[in-house]
Protein backbone atom coordinates (compact mmCIF):
# COMPACT_ATOMS: atom_id res chain seq x y z
CA UNK A 1 0.00 0.00 0.00
CA UNK A 2 0.91 3.76 -0.38
CA UNK A 3 1.47 4.84 3.20
CA UNK A 4 2.53 8.68 4.13
CA UNK A 5 3.96 8.69 8.11
CA UNK A 6 3.92 11.99 9.35
CA UNK A 7 6.28 12.45 12.36
CA UNK A 8 9.94 11.40 12.42
CA UNK A 9 10.39 10.77 16.17
CA UNK A 10 11.85 7.67 17.49
CA UNK A 11 8.19 5.81 16.95
CA UNK A 12 7.66 7.12 13.88
CA UNK A 13 11.08 6.21 12.62
CA UNK A 14 10.78 2.68 13.63
CA UNK A 15 7.42 2.15 12.36
CA UNK A 16 7.98 3.87 9.00
CA UNK A 17 11.06 1.36 8.90
CA UNK A 18 9.04 -2.00 9.34
CA UNK A 19 6.45 -0.91 6.18
CA UNK A 20 9.69 0.03 4.44
CA UNK A 21 10.94 -3.29 5.37
CA UNK A 22 7.49 -5.16 4.05
CA UNK A 23 7.35 -3.80 1.01
CA UNK A 24 4.88 -0.79 0.94
CA UNK A 25 5.33 2.15 -0.78
CA UNK A 26 6.30 4.64 2.05
CA UNK A 27 6.53 8.67 1.95
CA UNK A 28 7.78 10.16 5.25
CA UNK A 29 7.70 13.82 6.68
CA UNK A 30 8.44 15.42 9.81
CA UNK A 31 8.07 19.33 10.54
CA UNK A 32 11.72 19.64 10.71
CA UNK A 33 13.39 18.30 7.65
CA UNK A 34 16.38 15.83 7.29
CA UNK A 35 15.31 13.37 10.07
CA UNK A 36 14.97 10.20 8.09
CA UNK A 37 17.99 9.82 5.63
CA UNK A 38 18.24 6.25 7.07
CA UNK A 39 14.68 5.74 6.04
CA UNK A 40 15.63 7.17 2.46
CA UNK A 41 18.52 5.38 2.03
CA UNK A 42 16.05 2.12 2.78
CA UNK A 43 13.45 3.32 0.34
CA UNK A 44 10.99 5.25 1.16
CA UNK A 45 10.24 9.05 -0.31
CA UNK A 46 10.71 12.28 2.32
CA UNK A 47 8.13 14.89 1.35
CA UNK A 48 8.92 18.76 1.28
CA UNK A 49 5.69 19.13 1.85
CA UNK A 50 2.35 18.21 4.21
CA UNK A 51 0.52 18.32 0.73
CA UNK A 52 3.02 16.04 -1.12
CA UNK A 53 2.85 13.64 1.41
CA UNK A 54 -0.66 13.48 1.23
CA UNK A 55 -0.49 13.37 -2.45
CA UNK A 56 -1.59 9.37 -3.14
CA UNK A 57 -1.59 8.70 0.21
CA UNK A 58 -3.89 5.03 0.61
CA UNK A 59 -2.90 5.43 4.37
CA UNK A 60 -1.95 8.64 5.86
CA UNK A 61 -0.49 8.16 9.46
CA UNK A 62 0.09 10.37 12.16
CA UNK A 63 2.54 9.74 14.71
CA UNK A 64 3.13 13.04 16.93
CA UNK A 65 4.52 13.65 20.45
CA UNK A 66 0.98 15.14 21.94
CA UNK A 67 -2.10 16.53 21.63
CA UNK A 68 -1.05 20.06 20.34
CA UNK A 69 1.18 18.54 17.97
CA UNK A 70 -1.81 16.29 16.41
CA UNK A 71 -3.88 19.07 16.25
CA UNK A 72 -1.42 21.44 14.68
CA UNK A 73 -0.64 18.98 12.03
CA UNK A 74 -3.86 17.01 11.70
CA UNK A 75 -6.39 20.19 12.35
CA UNK A 76 -4.43 22.77 12.53
CA UNK A 77 -2.80 22.55 8.57
CA UNK A 78 -5.81 22.21 6.23
CA UNK A 79 -4.68 17.96 6.32
CA UNK A 80 -8.55 17.05 5.98
CA UNK A 81 -8.60 18.99 2.74
CA UNK A 82 -5.43 17.65 1.27
CA UNK A 83 -6.06 13.88 1.47
CA UNK A 84 -7.87 11.79 -1.74
CA UNK A 85 -11.42 10.96 -0.85
CA UNK A 86 -10.65 7.43 -0.30
CA UNK A 87 -7.45 7.46 1.72
CA UNK A 88 -7.60 6.25 5.18
CA UNK A 89 -6.43 8.49 7.99
CA UNK A 90 -4.73 6.64 11.14
CA UNK A 91 -3.33 8.57 14.50
CA UNK A 92 -1.01 6.22 16.15
CA UNK A 93 0.10 8.99 18.72
CA UNK A 94 -0.56 8.94 22.23
CA UNK A 95 -3.37 11.20 22.55
CA UNK A 96 -6.56 12.37 24.68
CA UNK A 97 -9.12 9.73 23.88
CA UNK A 98 -11.64 13.29 23.33
CA UNK A 99 -8.97 14.13 20.58
CA UNK A 100 -8.70 11.27 19.18
CA UNK A 101 -12.81 11.17 18.46
CA UNK A 102 -12.76 14.74 17.07
CA UNK A 103 -10.21 13.37 14.61
CA UNK A 104 -12.71 10.71 13.59
CA UNK A 105 -15.17 13.49 13.01
CA UNK A 106 -12.95 15.73 10.99
CA UNK A 107 -11.65 13.03 8.89
CA UNK A 108 -14.62 10.33 8.63
CA UNK A 109 -12.65 7.23 7.28
CA UNK A 110 -10.57 7.16 10.42
CA UNK A 111 -9.10 4.69 12.52
CA UNK A 112 -6.79 4.95 16.21
CA UNK A 113 -4.16 3.17 16.22
CA UNK A 114 -1.68 3.60 19.32
CA UNK A 115 1.17 1.54 19.81
CA UNK A 116 2.54 -0.40 23.06
CA UNK A 117 6.40 -1.13 23.09
CA UNK A 118 9.24 0.17 22.43
CA UNK A 119 10.90 1.43 18.95
CA UNK A 120 12.96 -1.64 19.27
CA UNK A 121 10.06 -3.73 20.07
CA UNK A 122 8.25 -1.76 16.45
CA UNK A 123 11.36 -2.83 14.29
CA UNK A 124 11.44 -6.45 15.25
CA UNK A 125 7.56 -6.71 15.32
CA UNK A 126 6.89 -7.42 18.93
CA UNK A 127 4.87 -4.33 19.67
CA UNK A 128 1.24 -4.36 20.28
CA UNK A 129 -1.50 -2.06 17.82
CA UNK A 130 -4.73 -0.76 19.29
CA UNK A 131 -7.28 -0.54 16.60
CA UNK A 132 -9.81 2.07 17.29
CA UNK A 133 -12.70 2.60 14.96
CA UNK A 134 -15.40 1.03 12.65
CA UNK A 135 -14.79 -2.35 12.07
CA UNK A 136 -14.47 -1.98 8.03
CA UNK A 137 -12.05 0.97 8.27
CA UNK A 138 -10.19 -1.46 10.29
CA UNK A 139 -10.31 -4.37 8.20
CA UNK A 140 -8.92 -2.10 5.51
CA UNK A 141 -6.03 -1.29 7.49
CA UNK A 142 -5.14 -5.37 7.65
CA UNK A 143 -2.29 -4.98 5.45
CA UNK A 144 -0.41 -2.26 7.16
CA UNK A 145 -0.93 -4.16 10.50
CA UNK A 146 0.10 -7.51 9.62
CA UNK A 147 3.31 -5.92 7.93
CA UNK A 148 4.00 -4.07 11.43
CA UNK A 149 2.78 -7.18 14.00
CA UNK A 150 0.74 -10.66 14.32
CA UNK A 151 -0.03 -8.55 17.85
CA UNK A 152 -3.14 -6.33 17.70
CA UNK A 153 -6.42 -5.71 19.89
CA UNK A 154 -9.47 -4.05 18.49
CA UNK A 155 -12.10 -1.66 19.72
CA UNK A 156 -15.11 -0.20 18.43
CA UNK A 157 -14.25 3.65 18.82
CA UNK A 158 -11.17 5.80 18.56
CA UNK A 159 -11.54 6.73 22.40
CA UNK A 160 -12.06 3.35 23.64
CA UNK A 161 -8.22 2.26 21.85
CA UNK A 162 -6.79 6.01 23.41
CA UNK A 163 -8.49 5.01 26.67
CA UNK A 164 -6.84 1.43 26.47
CA UNK A 165 -3.63 2.90 25.74
CA UNK A 166 -3.87 5.19 28.35
CA UNK A 167 -4.69 2.64 30.93
CA UNK A 168 -1.66 0.72 29.46
CA UNK A 169 0.97 3.18 29.85
CA UNK A 170 -0.60 4.22 33.80
CA UNK A 171 0.41 1.23 35.20
CA UNK A 172 4.41 1.83 33.83
CA UNK A 173 4.97 4.78 34.47
CA UNK A 174 3.45 4.24 38.24
CA UNK A 175 5.41 1.30 38.54
CA UNK A 176 8.38 3.33 37.62
CA UNK A 177 7.90 5.25 40.40
CA UNK A 178 6.97 2.53 42.95
CA UNK A 179 10.25 0.51 41.80
CA UNK A 180 12.26 3.56 42.36
CA UNK A 181 10.80 4.39 46.17
CA UNK A 182 10.99 0.69 46.78
CA UNK A 183 14.60 1.19 45.57
CA UNK A 184 14.57 4.01 48.22
CA UNK A 185 13.55 2.15 51.09
CA UNK A 186 15.93 -0.83 50.57
CA UNK A 187 18.39 1.70 50.54
CA UNK A 188 17.86 3.72 53.43
CA UNK A 189 17.34 0.37 55.15
CA UNK A 190 20.91 -0.16 54.44
CA UNK A 191 20.69 -2.63 51.46
CA UNK A 192 23.01 -2.45 48.65
CA UNK A 193 22.42 -2.62 44.92
CA UNK A 194 23.27 -6.30 45.02
CA UNK A 195 21.16 -6.89 47.55
CA UNK A 196 18.55 -5.01 45.48
CA UNK A 197 19.09 -7.04 42.23
CA UNK A 198 19.04 -10.65 44.28
CA UNK A 199 15.84 -9.65 45.86
CA UNK A 200 13.62 -8.17 43.12
CA UNK A 201 15.62 -8.80 39.67
CA UNK A 202 13.61 -12.08 38.98
CA UNK A 203 10.62 -11.38 41.56
CA UNK A 204 7.20 -11.89 40.22
CA UNK A 205 6.04 -8.69 41.97
CA UNK A 206 8.30 -6.88 39.01
CA UNK A 207 6.28 -6.83 36.07
CA UNK A 208 8.21 -7.75 32.51
CA UNK A 209 7.68 -4.01 31.39
CA UNK A 210 9.38 -3.09 34.36
CA UNK A 211 12.30 -6.02 34.12
CA UNK A 212 13.21 -3.96 31.28
CA UNK A 213 14.25 -0.70 33.26
CA UNK A 214 15.62 -2.11 36.10
CA UNK A 215 18.51 -1.35 35.55
CA UNK A 216 17.83 2.29 34.20
CA UNK A 217 16.06 2.90 37.84
CA UNK A 218 18.42 0.70 40.06
CA UNK A 219 21.71 2.73 38.38
CA UNK A 220 20.46 5.71 36.91
CA UNK A 221 21.28 4.51 33.13
CA UNK A 222 19.55 6.43 30.01
CA UNK A 223 17.52 3.43 27.87
CA UNK A 224 16.76 6.67 26.20
CA UNK A 225 13.28 6.10 24.17
CA UNK A 226 10.50 7.68 26.64
CA UNK A 227 11.46 10.83 27.88
CA UNK A 228 10.73 11.93 31.24
CA UNK A 229 8.31 14.86 29.80
CA UNK A 230 6.32 12.54 27.70
CA UNK A 231 5.87 9.57 31.06
CA UNK A 232 4.18 13.24 32.28
CA UNK A 233 1.92 13.65 29.79
CA UNK A 234 0.84 10.42 29.52
CA UNK A 235 0.20 10.23 33.33
CA UNK A 236 -1.60 13.61 33.12
CA UNK A 237 -4.07 12.27 30.11
CA UNK A 238 -4.76 9.38 32.60
CA UNK A 239 -5.41 11.31 35.55
CA UNK A 240 -7.40 14.38 33.46
CA UNK A 241 -9.44 11.19 31.93
CA UNK A 242 -10.54 9.62 35.45
CA UNK A 243 -11.65 13.05 37.04
CA UNK A 244 -13.49 13.93 33.83
CA UNK A 245 -15.65 10.42 35.08
CA UNK A 246 -15.76 11.36 38.58
CA UNK A 247 -12.67 9.45 39.50
CA UNK A 248 -9.79 10.75 41.54
CA UNK A 249 -6.69 8.63 40.46
CA UNK A 250 -4.29 8.89 44.11
CA UNK A 251 -1.23 6.78 42.52
CA UNK A 252 -1.42 8.50 39.08
CA UNK A 253 -1.38 11.58 40.59
CA UNK A 254 1.51 11.02 42.49
CA UNK A 255 2.96 9.61 39.20
CA UNK A 256 2.61 12.62 37.28
CA UNK A 257 3.95 14.81 39.84
CA UNK A 258 6.95 12.92 40.14
CA UNK A 259 7.52 13.45 36.85
CA UNK A 260 6.98 17.39 36.77
CA UNK A 261 8.97 17.36 39.75
CA UNK A 262 11.91 15.31 37.39
CA UNK A 263 10.77 18.12 34.16
CA UNK A 264 11.54 20.50 36.85
CA UNK A 265 15.16 19.04 38.14
CA UNK A 266 15.90 19.13 34.08
CA UNK A 267 15.46 15.73 33.00
CA UNK A 268 12.95 16.64 30.55
CA UNK A 269 14.46 14.38 27.82
CA UNK A 270 15.76 11.94 29.80
CA UNK A 271 14.27 8.45 30.11
CA UNK A 272 11.20 7.92 32.47
CA UNK A 273 14.11 5.75 34.93
CA UNK A 274 14.91 9.08 35.49
CA UNK A 275 12.85 10.04 37.91
CA UNK A 276 14.19 7.37 40.24
CA UNK A 277 16.92 10.75 40.59
CA UNK A 278 14.87 12.16 42.97
CA UNK A 279 14.52 9.40 45.42
CA UNK A 280 18.42 9.27 46.23
CA UNK A 281 20.11 10.42 48.98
Amino acid sequence: MHVSVLGMGRMGRALAGRLVAGGHEVVVWNRTPGRADELVAAGAREAGDLAAAAAGAEVLLTLLSDDAAVREVALGSGLADLVGPDALCVDSSTVSPGLADELAGSFGRFVAMPVLGSPEAVRTGQATYLLGGDPALVARLEPVVASLSDRSVAFGSPGLALAAKLASNLLLVTGIVSLAEAFAVGRTGGLGDEDLRRLLVESPLVAPALRNRFEAVLEGADPGWWTTVLGRKDAGLAVDLAAAGGVELRMGTTARDAFDAAVAAGLADADIAAVARLFRR
